[in-house]
């Protein structure tokens, strides 16, 4: 496949108006809007230490932190002590029922995260923790479990032993980033990169209702990326999440990240660049670009590369403090939506501490493609105050919802074309550390957005984690 860079003109167009690119609302479809209707307390004395600006039970990247199942509600969070602990609740109720799965947090590091997955074949919990280039833990349940939870009891005895493998499949000896996505099928996929910050890889494996097998590596940390100021010959992709829609396409939004600061204008920024998208109509095994063109295929000798034409959808050169790992949704049609945020030019064109200037400078930014096609840009006026990651989620009538670090929300119509943007819960009353983690699966299944936080905290002093729910319009 002939390969160039990417230097050119970006393939987004920001929003001019109200009107522009709009998909078509029915005229009695409400506007965005929360109504918190309760807290729920999972841990009073969760394990509480700051790392890389966040926290290991609240880094919105995981994949899942919380899920919603055949009307239960599952959480995974490690205790004051370090034990792993799953917890469950029928929908509505106040209290969790909670299981320690035999894993004890091996550093404080807070990317060493838990996430779930279910595998609808066989109906078994899957969780996969504390990894950070290095290697991971997995825990599965019984069979059944979450097909029968008003009749199954919740105990320790409902899981299997922890494992360094995948049933016996081992992976990688430097895994990061675990997320489990269901295929429309119903199989379960895991989301992992292999490899180092600023040099590695992601790759897929497959759960088939039995046997876990490795699909392999789908991008490459090769090729010259050049900046004005340098180049670097090395680097990652970070994705925004890997997610289907209603009609089996997998998206994926993703930034790059050079090992080689010499791009920057600063050492003390970050080397981000560029949002990307790319999609696949095979579960994974081949991955198309914007515009169609097959880019890479999972496992094979061609990789999607930041050479690859096609890619980038918002260009953005280091120097601006781009946030990696965000966040995306797809709506009611199947088109992707995301969340990027960076220090807009306005503020400067050299941020010079990636800490300081997002939090002083910081904006959260609408990326979407929209019914024609067309890719379009609003910025979400609500300041950051934070260097931390945005959420963003979709209700039924495909409003959009961006929950801030905080637990702040805002929220934008489908019928103003996203142009709306406005804060609906300004976060008072949580005492919410940062980052939150949503619960995805919910919002589908009874309209409610469910978030997991935790109360700040100092030192390694633990503090209360908690799900506070918000109804969305009915």
């Amino acid at each position: 496949m002939r390969r160039r860079a990417l230097l050119g003109t970006a393939l987004l167009a920001s929003v001019a108006g109200p009107g522009l690119g709009a998909g078509i609302a029915r005229a009695a479809d409400p506007g965005p809007s929360v109504t918190r209707t309760g807290i729920t307390t999972l841990d009073t004395q969760a394990i509480f230490f700051v790392s890389y600006d966040g926290l290991v039970n609240n880094n919105s990247f995981q994949k899942n932190g919380l899920l919603t199942y055949k009307g239960y509600q599952y959480a995974v969070w490690y205790t004051a002590d370090r034990n792993a602990v799953v917890g469950r609740r029928a929908l509505g109720a106040t209290t969790w029922s909670t299981v320690k799965v035999g894993h004890t947090l091996r550093y404080n590091d807070s990317h060493n995260v838990i996430s779930m997955g279910v595998s609808r074949t066989d109906g078994r919990l899957h969780l996969n923790m504390d990894s950070h280039s290095d290697g991971f833990t997995y825990v599965k349940s019984v069979a059944g479990l979450m097909d029968n939870p008003a009749g199954l009891s919740w105990t320790a005895s409902r899981f299997g032993a922890p494992q360094s493998t995948l049933d016996g499949l081992a992976l990688t000896s430097q895994f990061t980033y675990p997320q489990f996505m269901a295929t429309p099928e119903g199989r379960l996929q895991l989301s992992y990169r292999v490899g180092i910050s600023g040099n590695g890889r992601n790759a897929l494996a497959e759960y088939n209702g039995s046997t876990w097998t490795a699909l392999g590596e789908w991008t490459s940390s090769t090729g010259t990326y050049t900046s004005e100021h340098g180049s670097s010959t090395a680097r990652n992709m970070y994705l925004h999440g890997i997610d289907y829609d209603k009609n089996g396409r997998l998206h994926s939004f993703f930034t790059w990240r050079e090992q080689n600061n010499a791009v920057m204008c600063s050492g003390g920024g970050i080397t981000n660049h560029d949002t990307g998208y790319v999609y696949s109509d095979d579960r994974g095994r081949t991955w198309r670009n914007n515009a169609g063109t097959v880019v890479g295929t999972t496992g094979g000798s061609d990789k999607v590369a930041v050479t690859d034409s096609g890619l980038v959808v918002d260009s953005l050169n280091p120097d601006h403090s781009l946030m990696n790992q965000e966040s995306q949704f797809t709506d009611s049609s199947g088109l992707p939506h995301a969340i990027i945020s960076y220090v807009p030019g306005r503020f400067g064109q050299c941020t010079t501490n990636y800490v300081s200037d997002r939090t002083a400078n910081g904006r959260a930014f609408h990326v979407r493609k929209n019914s024609s096609g067309t890719w379009q840009k609003t910025e979400i006026p609500v300041a950051l105050g934070s260097s931390q990651r945005t959420r963003l989620v979709l209700d039924k009538y495909d409003n959009a919802y961006a929950v801030f670090p905080f637990g702040r929300i805002a929220g934008a119509s489908k019928a103003s074309g996203y142009t709306d943007w406005k804060l609906l819960f300004d976060g008072s009353g949580l005492n919410a550390f940062g980052e939150v983690v949503i619960d995805e699966m919910r919002i589908a299944q009874d309209n409610v957005l469910s978030v997991m936080y935790q109360e700040k905290s100092s030192g390694t002093t633990p503090s209360a984690l908690r799900v506070v729910d918000f109804r969305l319009p009915a």
